[in-house]
């Protein structure tokens, strides 16, 4: 192998590992985000939750059905929170997410 073939194999495993990093941490974040969600809108059922958000997550690439079906939820239930405040906590919720899988938790 030559070490330009080295290179370009190590460069595939750091890109494919940051993939991996990068789902687990979305799909934590929005496991978070849920519970977060759920509590504001009074639903003992983070769980249920949880699935209808991960649901609304495959619509589209990016964040912005989760943020509509969080939205849309909060609007429905009288629950006042802009879409920059779900923004913001999604943020918050993901850097969270990041260290704790980088700490191994």
């Amino acid at each position: 192998m030559t070490t330009f073939d080295k290179r370009e194999d190590s460069f595939e495993k750091k890109f494919a590992h940051d993939e991996e990093l990068r789902f687990r941490a979305t799909a934590r974040r929005n496991k978070k985000l849920a519970a977060w969600a759920a509590e504001k809108l009074g639903r003992a059922d983070a769980d249920a939750y949880f699935k209808e958000v991960m649901a609304a997550d495959l619509e589209e690439a990016g964040d912005d059905d989760v943020i509509r079906k969080i939205t849309a939820d909060f609007a429905k239930a009288n629950v006042q929170q802009s879409e920059h405040q779900i923004r913001r906590t999604m943020d918050e919720l993901m850097a969270t997410a990041v260290s704790e899988i980088k700490n191994g938790k």
